[in-house]
């Protein structure tokens, strides 16, 4: 998947970008993180006054928890990049959340619908109000899609760990259901979004939120699905 992406940008974009210097410079670091790793994930910075960088502690710890036991050999420091920035065609997955307002540019709209189409990945956790802003701004990405709730027997469910019930659910938040949604572009499962369930806090270093270890190792199972679920579709 990552190898896909990388192809897309140097292939697709190229031709498309008279900054040839940047598109070096980028393929050069994404080079030298690949020397290592075979893979790097990244966190989605955003514009608009949301927290994009909430959970801190989340993907770090998921990423150990997947090089651990889903046999992955991902970078453990995640990248941060931004919406509108070429660097998020080196990353096969991306990971937005927050608590509030989320604003898209024109360009961050053009650059992640080509990302998403191209072969990348996006998966939303709903840190606690995020909901209405994520879905305006993504509807401007597919306008011609709409979230769908996915069947509990979908394969992001049952990769390494099997969820017969779905998101488990972390926080409590409004006291509803957890759901998972999805963007599907011809066929393809491009963004998984958890809704009432807050993954990304159940991720965190156990004294941030005070989560049982059982509730903790919950999300983590789930997240390593979403990573194993989004290498190899």
């Amino acid at each position: 998947m990552n190898i896909k992406i990388l192809l897309h940008y140097g292939v697709g974009r190229m031709h498309k970008m008279k900054n040839t210097i940047l598109f070096f410079l980028c393929l050069v670091t994404s080079l030298y993180c690949y020397s290592q790793y075979s893979v790097q994930i990244a966190l989605l910075k955003y514009s608009g006054g949301g927290d994009w960088y909430a959970n801190p502690t989340s993907l770090p710890n998921l990423i150990k928890f997947c090089n651990e036991n889903i046999n992955t050999n991902i970078n453990p420091e995640p990248a941060t990049v931004d919406v509108g920035s070429p660097e998020i065609f080196n990353y096969p997955l991306v990971h937005i959340t927050g608590h509030g307002n989320v604003v898209f540019s024109n360009q961050d709209i053009k650059n992640l619908r080509e990302y998403l189409v191209g072969g990348g990945f996006l998966h939303i956790s709903d840190n606690y109000g995020l909901d209405k802003f994520i879905r305006r701004e993504m509807k401007r990405v597919f306008p011609e899609l709409d979230f769908m709730e996915l069947p509990f027997d979908h394969p992001i469910y049952h990769q390494e760990y099997d969820f017969n019930q779905g998101l488990p659910k972390i926080h409590e938040h409004d006291d509803k259901p957890p759901h998972g949604f999805g963007l599907i572009y011809e066929g393809r499962l491009v963004c998984f979004y958890d809704y009432e369930c807050d993954l990304g806090d159940g991720w965190e270093d156990p004294e941030v939120h005070h989560d049982s270890e059982a509730t903790r190792l919950k999300a983590l199972k789930m997240g390593a699905n979403i990573v194993q679920f989004v290498f190899i579709q």
